[in-house]
């Protein structure tokens, strides 16, 4: 039976990782997968050393405090592939472990593919070296990251964006069908649905959930039929979420679902930059892009941020600002109110920026990336 390791670290990834698992157990291939993932993912047989949900951390700060945590999975999964010899190492994301790591396993003769590539295009270029050095190839989510790789020389395959691959076309145009999905939330056809997507990690919970609350609160004052939908990132539980809310006297609706039926429900977005705005632009649902990280963390990233406009993935992919973003001290509850109010004021923009995101989905190659990956990984595996 052939090894494999994945380290699958963050949210946007582990469900990634877990369609990977799903098409080699369809296909009853012969394959032992560990390393770092999902509940989900032990439950389809793969051996978890590291927790998905003890490891997202973003952050200088936050990666101080667990340190020893991260160290201690780490070093386990340099012993193990030591060990076990796996035929091929996938690493997702994640780029301050999985780079250290990927120079650790090079050394041992693994293979390394990285797949759901770190934004070296953007962040820190000077990764895209490390990359080159120890690891066989990169699958990309996004046309213009396989040119990026391609001009420095990497290895690389674009099999587009598996996102594609967990929508529901009924999602996008059954005007009935989202009706009758608001009504059985209890969401009446006059209110307007304010969606909050505060992020996946700990400190983004921290960092951003109170402002959007707060928020809230500023655009209920002046609009008597807003509802409130919270949206519970897979890393977290309903209870962790609710223990934010024991002030909040607002009617919401706390919700945990798969990310696109969640999405579905609203009319407008609050949303922590990362991947999840890449499913509300998807959802062509009117957004705001908030950002917020503790003072010398932000410090950082503006020093490190190199080459391009905007951190919105949105954004960057449509290389415009189709939707505001925010960052820093540029977040705050009346400055996100004020643009989100926009979207109730003005149609005609309302409508500008939903044509925009309207042409998000061209820029994700076709359905199928799984497949894709799991072919191409296939050049590891016994036959």
């Amino acid at each position: 039976m052939d090894q494999v390791l994945i380290v699958a670290a963050e949210a946007s990834s582990v469900t990634y990782a877990q369609r990977i698992l799903e098409t080699w157990k369809t296909q009853r291939r012969a394959v032992k997968a560990f390393g770092v993932g999902s509940q989900d993912m032990e439950d389809l047989g793969f051996e978890r050393l590291g927790k998905s949900e003890e490891m997202a951390v973003v952050g200088a700060a936050e990666i101080i405090s667990q340190y020893s945590h991260l160290k201690g999975v780490f070093d386990r999964l340099v012993e193990e592939a030591e060990k076990r010899r796996p035929k091929v190492a996938i690493v997702m994301d994640y780029p301050e472990f999985n780079l250290m790591l990927a120079k650790k396993l090079h050394a041992l003769g693994i293979p390394v593919v990285y797949y759901i590539s770190p934004q070296v295009w953007a962040w820190r270029k000077g990764r895209v070296k490390t990359i080159k050095k120890y690891c066989k190839k990169v699958f990309v989510l996004f046309p213009f990251e396989s040119a990026f790789y391609e001009e420095h020389g990497v290895p690389v395959d674009f099999v587009g964006h598996p996102l594609l691959d967990e929508m529901d076309d009924r999602l996008f145009e059954d005007v009935e069908y989202r009706k009758t999905h608001r009504n059985q939330c209890g969401i009446s056809d006059n209110e307007i649905v304010l969606g909050l997507m505060p992020g996946s990690r700990r400190q983004e919970l921290k960092q951003h959930f109170q402002i959007q609350l707060d928020t809230a609160r500023i655009l209920a004052k002046k609009y008597a039929n807003l509802k409130v939908v919270i949206l519970t990132a897979p890393t977290f539980s309903k209870e962790q979420m609710q223990d934010y809310l024991e002030d909040f006297r607002l009617p919401y609706i706390l919700l945990k679902d798969e990310p696109f039926r969640m999405i579905h429900l609203v009319d407008m977005m609050l949303v922590a930059s990362g991947t999840a705005t890449l499913q509300v632009g998807l959802l062509k649902k009117p957004m705001v892009i908030m950002y917020k990280m503790k003072w010398l963390t932000g410090i950082f990233a503006k020093a490190f941020v190199r080459g391009t406009q905007y951190y919105g993935l949105v954004n960057l992919i449509l290389n415009k600002e189709a939707v505001p973003e925010r960052f820093q001290e540029d977040v705050t509850p009346e400055k996100m109110a004020a643009l989100l109010e926009r979207y109730i004021t003005e149609p005609q923009y309302k409508s500008e920026v939903i044509n925009s995101l309207g042409h998000l989905r061209q820029h994700l190659g076709d359905k199928g990336a799984t497949r894709r990956v799991v072919q191409a990984l296939d050049e590891y595996l016994s036959k």
